[in-house]
């Protein structure tokens, strides 16, 4: 079938709207006409070049309506509405013990834009292939295939378009306090970086009960929009005393830390500012070495987290749940433009502007 999408062609181009062909879903495929599409900063990966190459499709927070299904999907139908995550196999190991983020091909599946078989899913005009399945959907489109596994029913009376930034990076944050990290009632935690991911944790971690709840950006909007969502502290990123700071808080240091950011010298911090047997978590994608000293980790533990260690089809239909009883607010972090304004919402996610860009097909 004929859509619109959103195409990348070159590292450091624009996106284009253009007309391309969908490929007919494959026997585990449903195609899904997108309602609202989140923009996430590992959607700006393939500018970085290294993982993965122009022309592409990106997107991989979408949220849509199902339109047609493969011959043995049986999760769910046409005019079911749903919200996209991440792919995964569901045989292997990590699949089969419920934790689907470490699945053994989710590096393929997620971030090669490619069918397992190497297909793309997406050609041009002039019939040349577009790697169109990115997170196993390219949702910056009006249509886009998805598999029976990373995608999750929800009720239609939901606003749909909402409820993509839910499959990743509300997902991660949440996940990566509730799930990943275990925080725990009357604990203390530190998020560094105040964006979707960071703020979506700190919500996170006032439903989990946590007493003590510090966010460190460097943009004081977001801090004061951390405080209205949960934050009990704020702290400038700049401060030389950073670490400091946060230990006076704690009284000794956070049970629990939390980098959005993938800088070294932040993730250095987040460690630093931990107290004896304190967790510390990462899941920004790194931009340089992390070098240690002897005894950055006596004591500690850091784990690196992919998608918060969520299932989808559990921890999504939780978080709606939280956002139904008034808990978990994500929607306020959210700012609507249309799919033609994607290069806008682009740049004003990357200079720190809008939090969570939703993009809206036409």
């Amino acid at each position: 079938m004929k859509i619109d999408a959103a195409v990348l062609r070159a590292p450091d181009g624009a996106y284009a709207i253009e007309q391309v062909e969908l490929a007919d879903p494959g026997p585990d495929q449903v195609v899904v006409r997108i309602v609202g599409a989140g923009m996430c900063h590992t959607d700006v990966l393939p500018r970085a070049g290294g993982i993965v190459a122009p022309p592409i499709v990106t997107g991989h927070e979408g949220s849509g309506v199902v339109e047609a299904v493969g011959s043995a999907v049986t999760r769910v139908q046409p005019g079911d509405h749903v919200v996209l995550s991440f792919d995964s196999c569901g045989q292997c190991g990590p699949c089969r013990d419920g934790v689907p983020a470490y699945c053994e091909t989710f590096l393929f599946r997620n971030l090669t834009g490619r069918n397992l078989d190497g297909s793309t899913g997406i050609t041009d005009s002039n019939g040349q292939p577009v790697l169109g399945r990115w997170f196993g959907q390219s949702s910056f489109a009006s249509h886009c295939l998805a598999t029976e596994r990373n995608v999750v029913k929800v009720d239609p009376s939901l606003p749909l378009e909402l409820l993509g930034p839910l499959g990743c990076g509300i997902q991660t944050g949440a996940g990566s306090v509730a799930i990943a990290l275990g925080v725990k009632p009357g604990s203390s935690i530190v998020v560094f970086g105040a964006g979707a991911v960071g703020l979506a944790a700190v919500m996170a971690a006032k439903v989990k009960g946590a007493t003590t709840i510090i966010a460190v950006d460097l943009h004081q909007h977001r801090l004061d929009l951390a405080l209205e969502l949960g934050a009990t502290h704020v702290l400038d990123g700049r401060a030389t005393d950073l670490v400091a700071q946060v230990h006076a808080i704690t009284g000794g240091g956070a049970n629990y830390s939390f980098d959005t950011t993938g800088v070294p010298a932040v993730m250095q911090n987040a460690l630093a500012a931990l107290r004896m047997t304190g967790v510390c978590g990462y899941v920004g994608v790194q931009v340089g070495n992390l070098e240690l000293d002897g005894i950055a980790l006596v004591g500690k533990t850091a784990i690196g987290i992919l998608e918060g260690s969520a299932d989808p089809q559990t921890f999504i239909p939780e978080m709606i749940r939280w956002w139904q009883e008034g808990r978990f607010p994500f929607d306020r972090l959210i700012e609507r433009y249309p799919m033609s304004q994607i290069n806008e919402a682009e740049r004003s996610s990357l200079s720190g502007g809008t939090i969570k860009p939703v993009l809206i097909p036409s």
